[in-house]
């Protein structure tokens, strides 16, 4: 059975509420890191997985109690896999300082300036990673996807990041639109929980 405290090694909001939300039915008890000033990690991996694996070590290792961390970011196809493990600083400034969603935001807009809908097809991809020990030899990673398409301007007010871009033709709306459960239910983050849950149940360790 796993501890039945967690903490989640995030420090942006938007992810810690969402979390919040997602972990609600559970009987598991969620930390964010900052709670107990975990200082944040190097993420110097090339993938979501590598850099999921080294968040979630590294909240293990100064915490002491099992951790689960998140990486998460926008694939877009017309630009190769951009900006993928770099979405959060996409438009970091001369400094290396990330900059604002919105600018972020922006800039995704003005590289597919004037492409059409068929060349603006994108997915937003979550990996996460459980580690109940900094040691941990055989961490629980599980991966999801969620396919969209990239607006010409934003829409919508809620969420976070690059929501409001993220057009669902399934919804005929932008993941910025959604309403929380729903969202919930169908994101990446919200795939990629379920997932994990039922690989830990699978292993035991939730029982």
């Amino acid at each position: 059975m796993i501890h039945p405290e967690l903490v989640i090694a995030s420090g942006n909001a938007g992810k810690l509420k969402e979390f919040q939300q997602l972990f609600a039915e559970t009987e598991i008890r969620i930390h964010p890191q900052s709670q107990y000033d975990v200082p944040e990690a190097i993420e110097d991996g090339l993938s979501f997985i590598e850099n999921a694996i080294i968040k979630a070590r590294n909240a293990a290792r100064h915490t002491g109690l099992p951790a689960i961390a998140d990486d998460s970011g926008l694939e877009v196809e017309a630009l190769n896999g951009a900006p993928g493990i770099y979405s959060a600083r996409f438009n970091e400034d001369a400094n290396g300082v990330r900059t604002s969603d919105e600018a972020n935001n922006e800039k995704l807009l003005s590289l597919l300036k004037g492409k059409p809908e068929s060349e603006r097809a994108a997915s937003f991809v979550c990996a996460l990673a459980f580690m109940r020990h900094e040691k941990d030899p055989s961490p629980v990673v599980c991966v999801a996807r969620w396919d969209g398409i990239i607006l010409a301007e934003p829409r919508g007010t809620n969420g976070f990041g690059y929501d409001p871009l993220f057009y669902l033709p399934d919804y005929s709306c932008a993941s910025a639109e959604l309403d929380r459960v729903v969202k919930n239910r169908i994101s990446h983050r919200g795939q990629a929980l379920q997932l994990l849950l039922a690989q830990l149940n699978d292993l035991g360790l939730t029982a």
